[in-house]
């Protein structure tokens, strides 16, 4: 995975928008393999001097061996409770509401894959800490899924395990966006501000990602843009 970053040149747009001190949830766009987080929390720990909590699916726990990476990754499965909690003491959290869902089933064209999702809004409101939106150019071009797939589709929805087959490791160019945090807002119900945040990361998406995506382009733009990095 650190090869695979450092081929890359990875990039990241928008780091004043996190926070020096106190709390934050981040809300991301969930690639077939999130390599971006990886390295996006290694670049808020020598940027910031932070650590970024992160929601992981329930599955990676029983994975043998992902033990140790989950603690070096801060990784936790829950509950909202907990996310709460954690945030209201002063941490930052990043949950991704497409899930292992996004993961596997959306594909170049980034669809965001949320369904109704709205527990990460009730986290914080209930914590009382703005959402930043976040979204990796490209992360679709570096690993893909086959969980589109009529057959890996209906496995893991009868499963809930990721059976679909992932190929990649193409160094492609990734930059990460960070958009406009949405404040905290009393008023605001969960669906409202689970609605801002989704459209917050499609923006991003809109903004910043080809569509369909294009591995050859990706490939490209390692060379052919450059761009201003916070």
């Amino acid at each position: 995975y650190l090869y695979f970053v450092f081929l890359t040149g990875y990039e990241v747009h928008g780091m004043e928008k996190i926070p020096e001190e106190g709390p934050a949830l981040i809300i991301f766009y969930h690639g077939a393999i999130p390599i971006d987080f990886y390295y996006f929390m290694a670049k808020i720990f020598i940027h910031k001097g932070r650590t970024c909590r992160v929601v992981a699916d329930h599955f990676v726990f029983k994975i043998p061996g992902f033990s140790l990476l989950l603690d070096v990754f801060c990784a936790l499965h829950g509950p909202r409770e907990k996310c709460v909690e954690i945030l209201r003491s002063g941490h930052l959290l990043a949950i991704s509401p497409g899930g292992v869902r996004e993961a596997l089933l959306s594909d170049e064209t980034y669809n965001i894959i949320w369904g109704n999702r709205k527990g990460f809004a009730q986290v914080a409101i209930d914590a009382k800490v703005p959402i930043i939106p976040m979204f990796t150019q490209n992360i679709r071009e570096g690993f893909r899924s086959l969980g589109g797939t009529r057959l890996f589709r209906w496995l893991y929805e009868k499963f809930r395990y990721p059976f679909a087959p992932m190929y990649g490791g193409f160094p492609v160019k990734l930059r990460t966006y960070l958009g406009d945090p949405i404040p905290y807002d009393p008023k605001i119900t969960a669906e409202e501000l689970a609605e801002k945040a989704k459209n917050a990361v499609q923006a991003l998406i809109d903004e910043h990602q080809r569509i369909p995506g294009n591995i050859m382009s990706a490939l490209l733009e390692r060379f052919h843009k450059k761009q201003k990095i916070n």
